[in-house]
């Protein structure tokens, strides 16, 4: 008699605990004594399980809508694992150019400032040269021979074909009009190393004999004068002297010059993006690596590692130290969830999968992470339908019905 006054008790404990729990969530309970845990099918908001089964959550769809708790199917996919690498931003060296002479000159005119706007083949400087002014009277004078030397040679060929002129005068000819043509061409290709452009020796013939001396500098692409290297009238070009006048770079696109530790180097693929943050600038950028270095640095053992990094706007300066997100390369998993979504339940990861009548609780095994993601091991199978936001409530709730059902 003294037990089932005990066990009446109990019984009654329970059900005040349970009517407690409802008052607090707003979710309606109800206990059936006929059973040592809450009933699955008309009392939502309860949990309950065998110590030897899965522990389940009862919830109605509007009480999953309520608390604010979102669903998604277990599916694969590839983690974005990554390491990060410090470095700094350097001037692209496809898109640096240097305005310079070959001779010795003295600057007549400087046509740019320091930070001035170039466009490809425009005039920035102009130098005086006496070297520029006897090769151009060498093509000036050997344009002229060759002229001479070619009618003649016409003429005897004319001559040769109705035998007027012997085959030997002939031939002495055509070898003269072969050396004319081959000194030409000779004085063309001494102007054109020294600088000169196809439509500046073609119009040699019309400029005047004083400006044989002068010859125009252009800058090889379009960007901006970041040096100058000379004053007006200065000397330039002998042994010894500066021979660059400007230092054009076009920083519509930059690179990221990056140091890459000897553990992560073997993980680094050209063509692969990666994410740039640099200090005292706003948000990231995206470069696409396009030299990864074989070789390690003899005093720091790391390796360089070299990103493209496209800068229409010229936000990114060189010279900015910045930290590169660089992407593992990872297999695709067969289920991956968000980390969010995990929940430690009596020291195992778990997973709230839904069911029916509400949600199981089911422990996970899990693999690799990124910073969004997890993979799933076993414990969930791909299709299956889990709670990703707000999975602290479900944990909440499991915890206090399992503390109940304990006492």
């Amino acid at each position: 008699m003294k037990r089932i006054l005990l066990f009446v008790a109990g019984m009654a404990a329970g059900i005040a605990a349970i009517v407690a729990v409802a008052a607090t969530t707003g979710w309606p309970v109800s206990f059936d004594a006929g059973s040592d845990h809450a009933e699955t099918a008309h009392n939502p908001g309860n949990t309950h399980g065998h110590d030897d089964g899965p522990r389940r959550i009862v919830l109605t769809d509007r009480q999953i809508r309520d608390a604010g708790i979102t669903l998604a199917q277990a599916k694969g996919g590839a983690l974005r694992r990554h390491f990060l690498a410090p470095g700094s931003l350097i001037p692209d060296a496809d898109h640096i150019a240097r305005v310079s002479v070959r001779v010795l000159a003295t600057v007549a005119e400087l046509r740019k400032k320091l930070g001035d706007t170039v466009e490809q083949g425009e005039i920035v400087a102009v130098i005086e040269s006496r070297d520029v002014a006897e090769a151009k009277s060498e093509y000036l004078a050997a344009r002229v021979t060759n002229e001479l030397r070619q009618t003649l040679f016409n003429r005897a060929k004319a001559l040769v074909e109705s035998r007027t002129v012997s085959e030997n005068e002939f031939l002495r000819t055509q070898l003269t009009a072969n050396e004319a043509q081959i000194k030409l061409d000779g004085a063309r290709q001494k102007l054109f190393a020294l600088g000169l452009s196809e439509s500046e020796i073609t119009d040699l013939p019309n400029q005047p004999p004083e400006s044989l001396r002068k010859q125009f500098l252009r800058s090889p692409i379009s960007g901006r004068v970041s040096e100058r290297r000379v004053d007006l009238g200065g000397l330039i070009g002998r042994e010894g002297q500066e021979s660059e006048l400007f230092v054009i770079v076009n920083l519509d696109n930059i690179w990221v010059d990056l140091a890459v530790s000897p553990e992560d180097i073997a993980s680094v693929r050209e063509g692969v993006p990666i994410s740039i943050r640099g200090i005292g600038i706003e948000g990231e950028a995206v470069a696409n690596i396009i030299f990864v270095s074989p070789l390690l640095d003899r005093e720091t053992r790391n390796a360089r590692v070299i990103a493209s990094l496209p800068n229409p706007e010229h936000r990114w300066k060189p010279g900015t130290f910045v930290t590169a997100e660089v992407p593992l390369g990872d297999q695709p998993s067969k289920v991956i969830v968000p980390r969010k979504a995990l929940q430690t339940v009596t020291g195992a990861p778990t997973l709230f999968v839904r069911e029916a009548e509400g949600f199981e609780a089911r422990q996970v095994r899990t693999g690799r992470q990124d910073d969004d993601d997890v993979e799933i091991v076993s414990g969930l199978a791909p299709g299956e339908i889990y709670a990703v936001a707000n999975t602290f409530t479900l944990r909440a709730e499991l915890e206090k019905g399992e503390a109940e059902h304990g006492h």
